[in-house]
């Protein structure tokens, strides 16, 4: 006699807990770092903090002040920045220091990668069902927080060089200028395409089919984690050029990369290599024309 099948809600419901939580870990990426811009609007200029950024500004202190008062202002609170939720006091550069930071980029990468990894995790799901997604995610975000690491001691690096603000933003115009053009020529390297077009069409019946060749789940996830890395590190790395803590920016750049990885023509990705390289000519442009040596070449080619 034939045993009752179980009902079939039963396998829709074991297929949506992984991605429940995996939707949870997302959400608690976005959460830790909305708060952590909420607790610093009180205390310090958010316009401070890279572009569109001021828009917090509205319900604070600095409401309404000039340019010149907020950055009077801000240096008065600079101090207070260390006791804000999640913020690295930056003065000894310790290994608290990088545990802050290490934290800030792994909440990032939550919020900003593991939604873009939502069409490889789920097309993986539809061949292997059960909680082996879980595994693929954990391998996926394993490559990205090595990438949190290095980056974490970048930012630190950069910090004790005086090239980042306690704002976590450049503290000269060349270094904004250098990582928007480096990212926007990125967009067009044959190693950005080829691991783009590996990330759009992940070999998910490898994983799932062929478990007796040794592809586990983890590793899948590893693999896929590095196709994505080669995909979106530039893109990532626009966070120092923007504002470490841009939350702003930490959407938009998110709902680039997730639009891009499921956008079948490279259009997409050359428009956004082209956007990048206007806007970082045209910052270039006014650093140069800010410099006295600019001012010196106009004013002998206006004598002449």
């Amino acid at each position: 006699m034939s045993q009752p099948k179980a009902p079939s809600s039963f396998f829709r419901f074991e297929q949506l807990v992984p991605f429940a939580i995996l939707s949870l870990a997302v959400v608690i990426g976005w959460v830790y770092l909305g708060y952590m811009v909420v607790d610093m609007m009180g205390s310090m200029d958010m316009g401070a903090m890279g572009p569109g950024m001021e828009v917090f500004n509205q319900s604070t202190i600095f409401e309404g002040l000039s340019a010149p008062v907020r950055a009077q202002l801000a240096a008065l609170c600079v101090p207070m920045a260390a006791a804000t939720f999640g913020m690295p006091e930056l003065s000894s550069y310790n290994f608290q220091d990088f545990l802050w930071i290490f934290l800030m980029w792994i909440m990032m990468v939550l919020a900003m990668m593991l939604p873009s990894a939502a069409p490889m995790l789920s097309r993986f799901s539809a061949v292997r069902k059960g909680n082996s997604v879980l595994v693929v995610a954990l391998g996926y975000l394993a490559v990205w927080t090595l990438f949190s690491a290095i980056a974490s001691g970048l930012q630190l690096a950069m910090h004790a060089a005086g090239s980042l603000t306690t704002m976590m933003v450049p503290a000269f115009q060349g270094l904004t200028v250098s990582i928007i053009l480096a990212a926007g020529l990125y967009q067009f390297t044959p190693f950005k395409l080829a691991c783009l077009d590996r990330c759009r069409n992940p070999k998910v019946e490898k994983a799932g089919l062929a478990a007796e060749r040794g592809v586990s789940p983890f590793r899948f996830g590893v693999e896929e984690g590095l196709n994505c890395l080669g995909c979106c590190w530039a893109l990532m790395t626009l966070m120092f050029a923007v504002g470490i803590m841009n939350i702003l920016w930490i959407a938009l750049l998110g709902l680039v990369m997730a639009l891009e990885k499921t956008t079948r023509s490279n259009w997409f990705t050359y428009g956004i290599g082209i956007a990048l390289l206007l806007w970082g000519m045209a910052n270039l442009y006014f650093m140069l024309g800010s410099l006295p040596i600019m001012d010196a070449l106009s004013a002998l080619f206006v004598a002449r």
